[in-house]
């Protein structure tokens, strides 16, 4: 019943927002008119996008591991890039529907990060692609961070909360938040979550490279998919219980 619930909250939660960033993306073209205007652009926005997207891709790389087929990737991966955080939303409402009835005594939320089939060993290949891929866009976003702040100055000013602006931090955050509840889901402690959390909310998309490079760095060929949703430290400790 306690499980059932918290998957009940946790539907509530994705859905609100993501009803709650639909209605400000209608809310904002309709005051502020079409976002494809080149005057809108500027470098800070530009950064700000820049910044969100890559925590899209990590998103996008998770709901590629869970599904099963290409055209259901690249269907979901389209939904992401055009719409952001609220087809993030849409697409944890929907894993979160899947597993509704299933086995109780199981995480709703490690029932949400892994596949269908459970555990399954990591793939090699994959682990050091994904240690290039995230090191390489943190590194970029870090410099695109650095240019924009001797270009263009101190990121907070009251001139630059355009509306436009508003919505992509919105939705930036957002993203931000779907992280969290991974990275609150893996840390073993709170104090080490709540550290993450907050590097996640001031650095954004590079503190989300970061987390990703190091939790891949501490895996090797012998783990399996449960080291990357949830710390090993923890799974000893539920499995010593149960002995």
């Amino acid at each position: 019943m306690a499980v059932s619930t918290s998957i009940k909250g946790w539907e509530t939660v994705f859905g609100a927002l993501g009803c709650f960033m639909l209605a400000t993306l209608v809310y904002t073209i309709i005051t502020d008119g079409s976002p494809f205007r080149s005057e809108l652009l500027t470098p800070w926005l530009s950064a700000t996008l820049v910044d969100f997207y890559v925590n899209v891709v990590a998103i996008a790389v998770w709901a590629a591991y869970k599904e099963s087929s290409w055209l259901s990737t690249c269907f979901w991966v389209i939904l992401l890039v055009c719409f952001g955080s609220i087809s993030t939303c849409a697409y944890i409402v929907k894993q979160l529907l899947s597993i509704s009835g299933q086995d109780s005594s199981q995480d709703p939320l490690q029932l949400v990060l892994l596949r269908k089939d459970g555990e399954s060993k990591v793939n090699c290949s994959s682990v050091v692609l994904g240690r290039i891929v995230f090191s390489a866009l943190g590194i970029i976003m870090s410099a695109i961070v650095v240019y924009t702040l001797v270009t263009d100055g101190w990121p907070f000013r009251m001139e630059l909360l355009t509306p436009w602006m508003a919505a992509t931090l919105i939705d930036f955050y957002i993203t931000v938040f779907a992280i969290s509840v991974w990275v609150f889901h893996k840390e073993s402690t709170w104090i080490r979550a709540i550290f993450w959390v907050c590097l996640l909310i001031c650095l954004g998309s590079i503190a989300t490279c970061a987390y990703i490079v190091i939790q891949l760095f501490k895996l090797s060929c012998q783990d399996t998919t449960y080291n990357v949703v949830k710390d090993s430290h923890r799974k000893d400790a539920k499995d010593s219980t149960s002995q």
